[in-house]
């Protein structure tokens, strides 16, 4: 019996080598090597004449020729992921879902099928993982018992492309992509090879039948599609699920969309009887604020075109360790580290010796920097130990000179804290020009972060 070889294949791009190295000369990361077996030499000419197979024997139009047709979107039944989605899912799209073990995947496009099903549309919900019993058990409680859902427990690629041609359905759902795999390969699912040609024949059909293809993806421990990298450029638009298991709400966010914006936020709530979309984010996000303690501040923050109202929390203490803590969850600890610096030099807040603990109620990742002032006043009014007033709400991106610069489309933001009915206002003064203020709402204009300060009794004189 031959000896088996083995080679060395990087997760992230699928470069293959046959001696292991430490950073991948092809993606440059580093410690994505892996080993796997070589595939024999049969299997090894089935995958170069897979991989060579022709396209779709299309000519080359001259861009003035090509006819202008609007993309055909249709609703998934669900507004907040007809949001993320930038309208609806377009005709022979390939989207890939990506989220931790339980966080509602599954019972989602559950959902989204059955509303699919229940209009005349044909749906084949394809499943490696998971029995045909065990689906039906969801569709059951999820109330999905349209005749046109079709469900195959199936992994092998080759009578999932079968029977999609005979079905011929609108929307198709494999779920997961990493259980696909192809017989020519000789290597296991969930391989870099395997996972890289399901992806390729399913984003082939979709093209050529106009089928919508949905694939969840299984998620490594930092948070990331597992598999190769390549799989995320090969989509038109991925879509990840945040937030706890063992809480109720969850985040859905695009971070790729060919067809929309990347800024979108959905949320749900996880229920028994699926998925509940959540209309008024603002007011969850704020139900359980403690209206008497310090250290918390309200933000208004822009995700895409969708304002939401959050509350930011600081907890600012004297230090017993040599250096102090610095924590923060839901932003960056190097833009906390910055804007700490930021208020003892230009606002004069001693924090050199104290430690600091930021956190972002609900579950929300702050990334835009009109956060950033909203941050200084939450920790000033923490080492102040004075209370920020329940009718406030406060938002602008502060520089290293203690500047307050402007934010982006201000009057959404002012039309928002309106209708959760906050009065007072602290926003950049350059962000009000032009800008009028809603009936019963006062802006208050600042250009340094210390006049911000000054103007909620939170600024330690010299």
């Amino acid at each position: 019996m031959a000896k088996q070889k083995t080679i060395y294949v990087c997760s992230e791009c699928g470069y293959e080598t046959a001696r292991w190295l430490g950073k991948c000369p092809e993606c440059g990361n580093w410690n994505t090597l892996t080993e796997q077996e070589a595939v024999s030499a049969a299997p090894a000419m089935a995958e170069k004449k897979l991989k060579r197979a022709p396209g779709v024997g299309s000519e080359p139009m001259r861009v003035d020729e090509i006819p202008d047709e609007a993309m055909l979107r249709r609703s998934t039944g669900i507004d907040e992921l007809d949001r993320v989605l930038g309208g609806g899912i377009v005709e022979g799209s390939l989207i890939l879902v990506g989220g931790d073990p339980g966080i509602g995947k599954s019972t989602l496009l559950t959902q989204v099928s059955a509303h699919y099903a229940a209009g005349g549309s044909r749906v084949l919900y394809v499943s490696g993982e998971e029995s045909a019993r065990q689906i039906k058990m969801r569709a059951k409680r999820l109330g999905a018992s349209a005749s046109d859902l079709f469900i195959l427990p199936e992994n092998d690629m080759t009578i999932v492309e079968r029977q999609m041609e005979r079905i011929k359905p609108d929307l198709m759902i494999v779920d997961s992509i990493q259980t696909m795999y192809c017989p020519e390969l000789a290597s296991a699912p969930g391989s870099v090879s395997q996972v890289r040609e399901s992806a390729s024949l399913l984003m082939r059909a979709a093209k050529i039948s106009g089928c919508a293809v949905f694939l969840v993806g299984h998620v490594t421990k930092e948070g990331s599609i597992a598999g190769p990298r390549v799989l995320e450029h090969m989509v038109d638009a991925v879509l990840y699920f945040e937030g706890d298991r063992q809480h109720q709400y969850r985040l859905l966010r695009a971070v790729k969309n060919r067809f929309g914006s990347v800024n979108e936020l959905g949320m749900f709530e996880m229920t028994e009887d699926g998925m509940k979309e959540v209309k008024n984010a603002s007011e969850v996000l704020l139900s359980d604020r403690a209206h008497n303690e310090s250290g918390s501040v309200v933000l208004c923050a822009l995700e895409g075109t969708r304002p939401l109202l959050v509350d930011v929390q600081a907890l600012v203490a004297t230090t017993v360790f040599g250096n102090p803590r610095r924590m923060a969850s839901g932003v960056d600890s190097g833009r906390l580290a910055l804007l700490l610096a930021v208020l003892e030099k230009r606002a004069n807040i001693p924090l050199y010796n104290q430690d600091v603990y930021i956190n972002i109620a609900g579950g929300m990742t702050l990334d835009e920097p009109a956060a950033d002032l909203a941050l200084c006043v939450a920790i000033a009014s923490s080492h102040k130990n004075r209370l920020i007033g329940a009718g406030w709400a406060v938002m602008g991106e502060v520089g290293l000179a203690g500047e307050i610069r402007p934010v982006a489309q201000t009057e959404r933001r002012i039309a928002e804290c309106s209708r959760m009915g906050f009065t007072d206002l602290i926003l950049p003064h350059g962000s009000l020009r032009g800008v009028r203020a809603p009936e019963g709402v006062r802006l208050h204009g600042v250009t340094t972060l210390a006049e911000a300060l000054d103007l909620l009794g939170l600024r330690v004189s010299r």
